[in-house]
């Protein structure tokens, strides 16, 4: 008879996996993923099934701390303007804390690897159109959140792609100006 599977541990394997790959990337193959998780390709497919099965579950966790965190980025605060919130955000997503998940996201809408989560563009755009609207309703233009949307992905692929952090960041200082006054939140 065969060993049952322990949730808790195949959950802390994850985490491990994850905070590689937000790191790093993902990986080719196993082996870089069970150096970082502290076990073995072997106790990896146990736990995971397959190759596939533990980069989509990686993705997933992934995805769920991106969301929890750029939700409260892009959160109303009733003390600030709304275009202080999306400085503060933008800081967020394009600091240490949000660039992981920039970099990872990316490389899963720019390559082969979107097989692993086919309708991840669909949901990677969708999924923020929500706590915009909301935020963007505290300044009166609530239907401006795809355009700001909009203007945000456009960015950060731009920033990914050619590193010039000053000039997005003035990019998206200029657009917020549109939106309203107290955009001063990102500095030269």
């Amino acid at each position: 008879m065969g060993r049952l599977k322990q949730p808790q541990i195949a959950t802390e394997i994850l985490e491990r996996c994850t905070d590689y790959s937000l790191a790093h990337g993902l990986p080719d193959r196993l082996d870089p993923l069970a150096r970082a998780s502290g076990t073995s390709a072997r106790m990896l497919l146990y736990h995971f099934g397959t190759r596939d099965a533990l980069l989509q579950a990686i993705l997933r966790r992934a995805r769920q701390r991106q969301v929890s965190s750029f939700t409260e980025w892009l959160r109303a605060r009733p003390d600030e303007a709304y275009t202080e919130t999306l400085a503060r955000a933008w800081a967020e997503m394009t600091g240490p804390d949000g660039q992981p998940f920039v970099r990872m996201f990316n490389q899963l809408r720019e390559n082969a690897e979107q097989s692993l989560w086919p309708d991840f563009r669909r949901i990677a755009t969708t999924d923020w159109l929500k706590p915009l609207e909301e935020g963007l309703r505290t300044i009166g233009r609530p239907e401006s959140a795809t355009l700001v949307l909009a203007v945000i992905r456009g960015l950060l692929m731009d920033r990914e792609a050619t590193g010039d952090a000053a000039r997005t960041d003035r990019a998206f200082r200029e657009f917020l100006g549109t939106l309203g006054s107290g955009a001063s939140g990102i500095s030269d």
